[in-house]
């Protein structure tokens, strides 16, 4: 039997159990109370929500090389979701999911003790035990302080969406100063940390989605022109290049991906690039070779899951100056819950809650 085909993935809390078979279809549901020390996942045989589990299990100490963090917040993201139905791969089970966190170290090296950190990883609720939990144990070499400006939750919901446009912009793209950046999906976490990267980096902004970023949003604040998602993605690509004198952008970001593809090529320079990070809606396009080598368009594929978190947090290093200094803005918090409701914190990402969602233990 491979994974997830016949079994129900059990996301443990401190107090309750969470399970999804297919969260998609079915979001996720309050199964049995517990009393869990420590937050913990369970993989056991599952083909109806009456057949629950719940366990004990006792706090982590550090072991060498490794800390002892308390979370004090942890962001649910659309990928926690899809990882707890099933739907990531290289997901290593039993586990805890959450990817990222901030928090407060307790154990560890004795100048770590009280520091306040944030983090996350592609590792972290994957392949190691992750932050929807009390408390997290990741290696020392992942520890980093959170910018005093941030608050926990801003920081925690930071995380993933920073990393991920600075890897696609800064690390992939190696977009330069005085270039146009043209972000497929500006209003969304990573989109619009990709507008304030690009902005920060010296680079004209496109925003594009299905509708303009409020007002005072931090992406609004980061983009000097915007082009609404939807009809001909010719016709979008028209109105792209009308944007920069006729010449199309030197980079698209596209966040979403797949339904979105030929919108993006479409609205590349000569010699753009493209990043792609994602696929919605189709993992299969057609695409125009003649155009494509015409153009002499490149196509780079972005992956943060591949950064660990020791690799994830050198890059919030390099980021911290810019969320100190105010310059890159988190996106807004909308709700918090402790983990009694942690439920209700994966039912308002299915539901698409407006803001993020933030579990505080």
């Amino acid at each position: 039997m491979t994974p997830h085909q016949d079994m129900g993935y059990y996301v443990g809390f401190r107090n309750l159990a969470v399970a999804s078979a297919e969260l998609d279809a079915h979001p996720p549901r309050v199964l049995k109370k517990g009393r869990l020390r420590r937050a913990r996942s369970a993989f056991r045989p599952f083909r109806r929500p009456s057949r629950t589990v719940s366990r004990r299990t006792p706090g982590p100490s550090a072991r060498e090389g490794e800390a002892v963090i308390a979370v004090k917040a942890a962001s649910v993201n659309p990928s926690d979701l899809k990882n707890v139905a099933g739907q990531m791969e290289g997901t290593v089970l039993p586990r805890v999911p959450g990817r990222d966190f901030s928090g407060v170290v307790i154990d560890g090296p004795g100048d770590w003790i009280g520091a306040e950190v944030w983090g996350t990883g592609g590792d972290i609720g994957f392949t190691r035990d992750g932050s929807h939990a009390e408390l997290l144990s990741p290696p020392v070499a992942a520890l980093v302080r959170k910018p005093e400006r941030l608050s926990f939750e801003e920081a925690a919901v930071s995380g993933v969406n920073f990393v991920t446009a600075w890897l696609g912009t800064v690390d992939t793209a190696q977009l330069a100063q005085g270039e146009t950046l043209a972000v497929v999906g500006v209003s969304g976490g990573v989109g619009g940390a990709v507008a304030q990267t690009a902005h920060a980096l010296g680079a004209r902004v496109i925003g594009l989605d299905r509708a303009q970023p409020a007002d005072g949003t931090p992406a609004a604040s980061a983009i000097d022109g915007f082009v609404e998602l939807g009809g001909d993605p010719k016709g979008v690509g028209e109105q792209v290049r009308e944007l920069t004198g006729g010449k199309g952008a030197d980079v698209v970001f596209d966040t979403v991906g797949g339904v979105t593809t030929p919108t993006a090529l479409a609205s590349l320079a000569h010699r753009g690039r493209l990043v792609v990070i994602s696929a919605v809606g189709t993992r299969t396009v057609e695409i125009d070779l003649l155009d494509l080598y015409h153009n002499e368009t490149r196509i780079l594929g972005c992956d943060s899951r591949r950064l660990d978190v020791v690799q994830s947090v050198a890059r919030l290093g390099r980021l911290a100056p810019y969320s100190e200094s105010g310059r890159f803005r988190p996106p807004a918090v909308g709700r918090c819950h402790d983990l009694d409701n942690g439920k209700d914190a994966y039912l308002a990402v299915a539901n698409r809650a407006r803001g993020r969602v933030v579990i505080c233990p």
